[in-house]
């Protein structure tokens, strides 16, 4: 048996764009559930806004999103959480560094750093925090 942690990341009407923009970057698939779709309308406003998405990768790279519904509480947060990247190589880094960077501020740029050959972090557009590494055995030299 095994067990494994997603990301889930929570919008207000932007979990769509934030679905299919992080598929361009990862590739795989897209799903999607529509508060519509479900039957699970409480405001008509927000029939097709996500109930339920995921972009799940061959790689192995997974995300989930919704759209909190104007009814629920929703704070976008500064930073209360990052999402970590890690890859075998400065290529594949670099990247999904690059298409990440679209639209986005740079905290960090990418470049070497004391427990990797390459690292950087930004907040893409839609406000959440990417940290991108490559991943080298540590050994606290």
């Amino acid at each position: 048996m095994s067990v494994n942690a997603v990301t889930h990341l929570n919008f207000r009407g932007d979990a769509r764009a934030a679905l299919t923009f992080y598929q361009s970057v990862f590739g795989g698939d897209v799903a999607m559930v529509t508060y519509k779709d479900a039957g699970n309308v409480q405001e008509p406003s927000e029939a097709d806004q996500v109930m339920w998405g995921q972009v799940a990768a061959d790689n192995g790279f997974r995300v989930m999103a919704y759209d909190v519904p104007a009814r629920l509480p929703w704070n976008r947060g500064e930073n209360a959480f990052f999402v970590s990247l890690r890859g075998e190589t400065p290529e594949e880094i670099t990247a999904y560094w690059e298409r990440l960077s679209d639209g986005a501020t740079v905290l960090q740029p990418l470049g070497r750093a004391q427990w990797s050959p390459l690292y950087g972090m930004l907040t893409d557009r839609f406000g959440v925090t990417w940290v991108v590494d490559v991943v080298v055995e540590y050994d606290g030299s």
